[in-house]
C-alpha cells in the first residue's frame, strides 16, 4: 500500500501524517508512507488545497484534516 501526504510541512499536514500512522498501527498494517512537500509534485495530484491524503494513487481528501476514523476506513478499503 502506498500512502502520500501532500503539503508544505505545516501543522495541519503533520496532523494528517500522525493520524495516518496511528491508523496503520491500530490496524496492524504496514505501508509505504511518504510526505510530499514539493509544490510541483503536489500539483500533479490536482488538489485544490493542502493537506492532501492519497492512498494507492487515489486522492481521498484535500484541504482539510480527515478524522482518524475516516482515515482508518480508507485504509481498510484499500486492503479489501
Amino acid at each position: 500500500m502506498e500512502i502520500r501526504i501532500l503539503g508544505p510541512g505545516c501543522p495541519r499536514c503533520h496532523e494528517v501524517e500522525k493520524r495516518t500512522l496511528d491508523a496503520l498501527a491500530e490496524l496492524g498494517l504496514a505501508a509505504d508512507v511518504q510526505k510530499i512537500s514539493d509544490i510541483k509534485k503536489i500539483m500533479e495530484y490536482s488538489i485544490l488545497g493542502t493537506p492532501g491524503l492519497v492512498i494507492n494513487g487515489n486522492v481521498k481528501c484535500s484541504g482539510r484534516i480527515p478524522s482518524f476514523e475516516e482515515i482508518k476506513r480508507w485504509i481498510q478499503g484499500a486492503v479489501a
